[in-house]
């Protein structure tokens, strides 16, 4: 009976946690964003490139980075933050640092001292894998048909799969293919701006969550939760559709103690983020223990509304 009660109070706090966060102004639909989801976004132009934060009222953060975007030229030196706010036109940024950015009319006007003005197209970039059909093989877990493969498990009107969803088939070693979208809650900040998390066996994190232009830390978009940062934040902004590509090698047993950690390799949006990592341990919050039995893929509810679909796994 206390395990009934319990399960019941968890289930009723994440509910609420979800209806908290679609109150709280997510949105999941670019028709109903709004304009400021129009200035958000990517810039890239001649040897430099800007991601746009929108900050909600109107609001705005430009990073700048010098030789292009993230994955598309970054030299990788130190980035450049400006705030700015929306205008009559579009958005101003006031000069810091010796940059100032305008934007109008879905170009961005970048200027420096000491250096020529330029100007930035706005850029929709789509991961390279986005709609990658399963090899032979592979085990369909999601193509919008049902979501008789999770338990829980629940699928959209429009034929996408919900957060919090757990497969039914368990894993050792695979490959993982999974495409995500994000929620625009521009008023939203840190872990709480479209969290979930994609977790092989159930056991090991790789986050889900809008860090769009941000440091690209352990607990943001492509991190493994409370291990490594991703190598480049490759996160996209949000309500694009973003793509994980995982090997995953399981740890290895003997005489019920580990003798090999895990290891993972991840793709985001087609770039290497992680290459061949160990795993020392189980990340954060995961529903698993570690040990030599087989997991699930679990896609965590954290009380936002995020989205996946062409979820397929191929066995190693």
């Amino acid at each position: 009976m206390k395990k009934l009660i319990h399960c019941s109070l968890l289930s009723l706090f994440a509910s609420h946690l979800a209806f908290a966060a679609d109150k709280g102004g997510a949105i999941l639909n670019a028709n109903e964003a709004g304009p400021d989801y129009q200035i958000q976004g990517e810039y890239a132009g001649k040897r430099a490139g800007v991601q746009v934060i929108a900050l909600g009222d109107g609001k705005f953060r430009a990073v700048i980075h010098k030789g292009g975007l993230p994955g598309a030229g970054w030299d990788k030196g130190k980035k450049i933050e400006i705030n700015g706010a929306t205008n009559a036109t579009g958005a101003d940024f006031p000069k810091a640092d010796g940059w100032a950015v305008r934007i109008n009319g879905g170009k961005l006007h970048l200027t420096a001292t000491g250096a020529d003005a330029r100007e930035l197209e706005a850029v929709n970039r789509k991961s390279p894998t986005l709609g990658n059909k399963p090899p032979k093989g592979a085990i369909v877990l999601f193509d919008g048909t049902d979501a008789k493969q999770f338990k829980p498990g629940k699928i959209t009107e429009d034929g996408l799969l919900e957060q919090g969803a757990n497969s039914v088939k368990q894993f050792q070693s695979h490959r993982l293919h999974v495409e995500f979208k994000l929620p625009f809650k521009a008023k939203a900040r840190g872990q709480g701006r479209g969290n979930s998390g994609c977790y092989l066996q159930a056991r090991y994190e790789v986050q889900v969550l809008d860090s769009f232009g941000l440091a690209g830390k352990h607990n943001e978009c492509g991190g493994i939760y409370s291990i490594k940062a991703p190598d480049v934040n490759m996160c996209l902004p949000p309500l694009a559709w973003q793509t994980y590509d995982i090997d995953f090698t399981a740890a290895k047993f003997k005489d019920g103690k580990k003798v090999e950690d895990a290891r993972i390799t991840v793709f985001h949006n087609g770039v290497k983020i992680h290459d061949d990592v160990k795993l020392p341990k189980r990340t954060t919050a995961s529903p698993l223990a570690e040990s030599a039995a087989p997991g699930f893929l679990h896609l965590q509810n954290h009380g936002n509304p995020v989205r996946y679909r062409n979820i397929w796994v191929l066995e190693k």
